[in-house]
């Protein structure tokens, strides 16, 4: 469609003849007679930028951001570490990226993407039951189906000992109810109210049965995490993925962190600064495991 007529924008366009020094000649026509001999002709015309360059401009903004929401949303996102919970696998101030993959549930797209069961020992990013718009980080310690009981902090898992190299445990720091899981939470104040009444309906021989589509999880830092101990099992359907590396980690990163171990996670969209006074430059890159 033509532009208006006010929008229309003519371009000037200039020629120039210049004739060529006879030595910038070829041979053939140096040997010319001068009244004969071709004049030759440089023309140089201005070009305006086309209209069109914005609009491609635009195009490609747009087609960056819808790839950058699609890995967002399907692929990896970023987190920030803010508690202790899950140390010393993950420290305050770790930047991870999330694979959202891995543990995806395709349905008919199973055979084609990387997709795997959960099992015990997984670290998983997940929506807090609690509150969902939250995001918090654990571990993996009961499937569904098995019996968990803990005995003065060593987690048992259908009555056998599970084996725990990564477990951290803080020498006379005692709590009855957390160290010999399940116990009375009667007069335990971290309790959920909710898991504080039901938890009691997946008792069986003295141990704690994980339900179908459900997850047992808990902090590394053992004394200090606030996990399914207090507010029970995590849906399937709540589960994000798993973190993949430590990308950044910054020490002394205090702020948003509340001191309650309770895992939770910050989207790591924030500008980062002092990153050179205050990285872990030995964590950069560093597999999440």
């Amino acid at each position: 469609m033509t532009p208006p007529e006010e929008n229309v924008v003519s371009s000037t366009s200039q020629v120039a003849e210049t004739t060529v020094d006879q030595a910038e000649l070829p041979a053939a026509e140096q040997q010319l007679d001068p009244d004969v001999r071709e004049v030759h002709t440089v023309s140089a015309t201005l070009v305006e930028p086309s209209p069109r360059s914005g609009e491609t401009l635009l195009q490609s903004l747009l087609s960056i951001i819808v790839i950058v929401l699609f890995v967002i949303t399907f692929i990896v996102q970023a987190f920030q570490i803010p508690s202790e919970s899950m140390e010393k696998t993950l420290l305050i101030g770790d930047y991870l990226l999330v694979d959202k993959i891995h543990f995806g549930q395709g349905g008919m797209w199973d055979w084609l993407m990387p997709y795997r069961d959960l099992k015990r020992g997984d670290i998983v990013v997940f929506h807090y039951p609690i509150d969902p718009s939250q995001h918090f980080v654990k571990r993996v310690v009961g499937v569904p189906g098995d019996k968990i009981r803990l005995r003065n902090k060593i987690v048992f898992v259908n009555d056998e000992p599970l084996p725990e190299s990564y477990a951290v445990h803080v020498p006379g720091d005692r709590n009855f109810y957390r160290d010999n899981f399940p116990a009375d939470p009667d007069f335990v104040n971290e309790v959920d109210a909710s898991w504080r009444s039901g938890m009691w309906q997946h008792l069986h021989n003295g141990g704690l049965v994980v339900p179908a589509d459900m997850y047992f999880v808990m902090g590394d830092n053992r004394d200090h995490s606030l996990d399914s101990r207090y507010w029970g099992f995590v849906p399937r359907d709540n589960i994000v993925g798993r973190p993949l590396v430590v990308y950044l980690s910054l020490r002394d990163q205090q702020e948003g962190a509340d001191g309650s171990g309770n895992g939770k996670l910050f989207n790591s969209g924030r500008l980062l600064t002092h990153v050179w006074q205050f990285a872990r430059w030995d964590r950069m890159f560093h597999l999440v495991r």
